[in-house]
């Protein structure tokens, strides 16, 4: 059974009725008992860095999730669910995350990557985009070359050991699009929102047996 974490920040229902047509049962639930028991876990989620750590806190999901980690469950960030894995963000000013990956989310553009084609490009960064595959998530397997994926963000993780990058996307910077790290499997973009391919990633994380198992 896969949890679905619900700490009020958005796309709960699509990712629950992505997993259910892939084949999957999953659930929504606010309760952190429930993921305790879960076999797999899924943090989702659209919206600001800071107010998901607070409800992620405040309601006792913040202590499941890094708990289900740590045991070991199979589980999947999206997009802010993605954001929230690692250690801080500068989102409206500095704030920590559940630093189960080391590193740091930060904005488009830092004034270092700006050149004039850079400034034509559009934030946030929305719509369909390539993954180039680094590291190859078990979720991954079977994803062609040049595959397209569908993202909405203004903020992108710069993971502190570049191993855990899984995949990367050009966004004039090429930019980390998902990390796989032992039972973690987190991406930018949203695989509910992918068609076929974003089903068959879901298809696959359910039935991950996590810490780098392969099928």
């Amino acid at each position: 059974m896969i949890a679905i974490v619900d700490y009020g920040m958005g796309n709960l229902r699509s990712v629950e009725k992505a997993f259910h047509c892939v084949g999957h049962d999953a659930y929504i639930t606010t309760d952190p008992d429930a993921v305790a028991k879960a076999d797999l876990v899924v943090l989702p989620g659209v919206g600001a860095f800071r107010p998901a750590m607070e409800n992620l806190t405040r309601s006792g999901m913040a202590e499941a999730v890094v708990s289900a980690v740590n045991v070991g469950k199979p589980f999947l960030g999206i997009c802010l669910g993605f954001q929230l894995l690692f250690s801080d963000s500068d989102e409206f000013g500095s704030c920590k995350g559940l630093n189960l990956i080391p590193g740091r989310v930060v904005q488009f553009f830092q004034p270092a990557d700006r050149n004039p084609e850079i400034a034509k490009l559009k934030v946030p960064h929305m719509g369909w985009n390539t993954l180039e595959i680094r590291s190859p998530a078990p979720p991954l397997a079977g994803f062609p070359e040049g595959g397209m994926v569908y993202f909405v963000h203004s903020f992108y993780a710069v993971p502190s050991d570049p191993s855990v990058v899984s995949t990367v996307t050009p966004h004039g910077i090429e930019f980390c699009s998902s990390v796989w790290k032992d039972n973690i499997f987190g991406v930018q973009f949203h695989p509910e929102k992918s068609g076929s391919l974003g089903l068959a990633m879901l298809k696959k994380f359910g039935d991950w047996e996590g810490k780098g198992k392969r099928f």
